[in-house]
């Protein structure tokens, strides 16, 4: 259950300005929305005990299944599509309504985040999470340390599909848990459909890039960033607060939200591109160059191509799967001589721009739009 000082919506807002502290996406939230952060955790702990406890009471191993979903549910992550969620709906209903009645709805965001994350590892063969084995990878260790019958690997993916699966559901069965008007609740179900259309959609292009990156584009990147994150980081789940609180859904309220969002999701991803090549990993969680790597058509890659000399161009098609660090390391020096990681970094602070003329114009709570001009820096300009 939530704390006392969310329950009456009082959550803490700190002033606008610069995070302090390593990680600027860490401060910021904890910062701004400390409380949330904590009632939304609490909310899925309780939810996801009574469903562990369902499932243990049919079979011991169904509840074992249902408790490792539930720890990579609870095992870390920013909270940033529940956060972006509070402050869409803050924004409309600023102090006037409490904060219990929907925080079921806020909380699903997170179970659908963990089914789009496991399911993007099995798809990307990754190898680790927030600095921990990713779930296939570890499902198979299990599987390897017990003496099983079968191909581990085969198994911990297998295993690892039906545990997004199950995020799923239980996100459905979450949001259900919202106090709302049926008809609002409806139209919050919609904003939520949508959402996970966008998502699958965007996931569909990433795959098929990979599968036929000499045709892909930098416009086509951009689409995947649109679709496969900024919609449901950043977009959506501001409409999908605002949707909760009742807001018009073709007002001035929702424009400004849709705009903010966009380019607030987009800087988003291209910032976790220039991440995935040259971040610490002892930061992100996760290797640095799988994506150039795999030749994976990230906007960062597709620009590095574009922007290439032929010299370059051909030092850009040198890496491979069993490509060592060091040529992975070349591969990066390669990619920054051609421009491209100057580029990426205009467009993001382009977009974070863009995002921030949105609010200067929108009808929302002065409060939310303090809270989404720190959140807009803070999401694009981070190191995890």
């Amino acid at each position: 259950m939530a704390n006392d000082a969310v329950a009456g919506n009082a959550l803490r807002v700190a002033p606008a300005g610069p995070a302090d502290g390593d990680d600027p996406v860490r401060a910021v939230l904890a910062a701004y929305t400390k409380d949330l952060i904590r009632a939304v955790d609490d909310t899925l702990a309780g939810f996801l005990a009574t469903e562990v406890a369902a499932l243990t009471r049919i079979d011991a191993a169904m509840g074992g299944f249902a408790a490792t979903a539930s720890d990579y549910v609870l095992g870390g992550g920013k909270r940033v599509r529940p956060t972006f969620a509070y402050w869409g709906w803050r924004g409309v209903i600023g102090n006037g309504d409490p904060l219990p009645p929907v925080l079921p709805a806020l909380s699903a965001l997170e179970l659908l985040h963990t089914f789009a994350l496991v399911h993007d590892d099995v798809m990307d063969a990754s190898a680790t999470r927030r600095g921990r084995p990713t779930a296939h990878v570890a499902l198979a260790a299990q599987h390897a340390a017990a003496g099983h019958r079968g191909d581990p690997g085969r198994f911990g993916e297998a295993v690892a599909v039906l545990i997004g699966d199950l995020c799923m559901v239980w996100a459905d069965r979450l949001l259900s848990q919202a106090t709302l008007p049926p008809a609002r609740l409806l139209e919050v179900r919609r904003c939520y459909d949508q959402m996970r259309v966008e998502t699958v959609a965007g996931q569909y292009l990433d795959v098929l890039g990979e599968s036929d990156a000499a045709n892909w584009s930098v416009d086509r990147a951009l689409r995947v960033a649109r679709y496969k994150t900024a919609s449901y980081t950043v977009q959506r789940p501001l409409l999908f607060g605002a949707c909760l609180a009742g807001a018009e859904p073709q007002g001035p309220l929702t424009a400004a939200y849709s705009r903010y969002g966009l380019a607030v999701g987009e800087a988003f991803q291209l910032r976790d591109d220039l991440l995935g090549v040259y971040g610490d990993p002892v930061t992100t969680g996760k290797p640095a160059g799988d994506d150039l790597r795999i030749g994976k058509p990230t906007t960062l890659l597709m620009l590095a191509r574009q922007l290439a000399t032929p010299a370059q161009r051909r030092g850009l098609d040198g890496a491979g799967a069993e490509a060592t660090d060091q040529e992975i390391a070349r591969l990066a020096g390669v990619v920054a001589d051609t421009g491209a990681v100057t580029r990426m970094e205009r467009m993001i602070d382009d977009r974070v721009a863009e995002a921030l003329a949105a609010l200067d114009t929108a009808p929302i709570d002065e409060t939310a739009r303090t809270a989404l001009t720190g959140l807009a820096a803070a999401a694009t300009h981070r190191r995890s």
